[in-house]
């Protein structure tokens, strides 16, 4: 029974010590890449002026491009996932392109037949056009406050920090596990000590 509680410790023991390492790379991988999207700001505003990389070129409106989902997992912990509205902003505009795409063609058959039908069907083939082009809001890319053409030091910045939140993601679920681990290190050791302390007074009273 020792043996089984000794080989239990011993690789909670060994993943905490893998826990924390992981840990400690995640961190310093963070803090260069922090690093290097600043220093890739500093490059953009030296090419294109201080006033042109600033917050004065910020959208009046803006939407976040990424959400971060929280779940909680067994033993206390907690998991943390980044979303990216990005692509599904990009696949409903594709999506929209074609569904306008198709809808032409339909109004271009009812065109053609409406010179038959007179200025009824023309009333009707408007407002089926008028229907099709209902707007929708799309997630703007946040280079292009700064203009069409941009460096590609500012392109290199904008990379760094999106890996920037994945990996904050990342190393707050990491944090959360090494917070779990912990405890149930601790849970376990107290418990040995316990059993430990009952077998030597159960001695001493023998």
């Amino acid at each position: 029974m020792r043996a089984d509680e000794n080989l239990r410790l011993d690789e909670q023991l060994l993943l905490f010590m893998e826990q924390l390492e992981a840990l400690k790379e995640k961190r310093q991988k963070l803090n260069s890449l922090i690093e290097e999207g600043w220093f890739s700001i500093a490059k953009a505003r030296y090419s294109m002026g201080n006033k042109q990389v600033s917050a004065l070129q910020y959208a009046s409106e803006m939407e976040p491009l990424v959400h971060v989902e929280t779940s909680l997992l067994e033993a206390g912990k907690a998991e943390f996932k980044c979303e990216r509205n990005e692509n599904k902003a990009e696949e409903n505009k594709n999506k929209t392109i074609e569904d306008i795409g198709a809808k032409q063609t339909g109004l271009r058959r009812r065109v053609h037949a409406k010179q038959k039908e007179g200025k009824e069907d023309d009333q009707e083939t408007d407002g089926v056009k008028t229907k099709t082009e209902s707007p929708t809001p799309e997630h703007r890319d946040p280079l292009k406050w700064f203009g069409i053409l941009v460096p590609q030091n500012l392109k290199q910045a904008q990379s760094a920090f999106k890996e920037v939140i994945t990996l904050s993601a990342e190393i707050a679920s990491l944090q959360s596990a090494i917070l779990a681990t912990r405890k149930e290190m601790q849970v376990q050791m107290k418990e040995k000590l316990e059993r430990t302390e009952k077998a030597q007074a159960e001695i001493k009273e023998e």
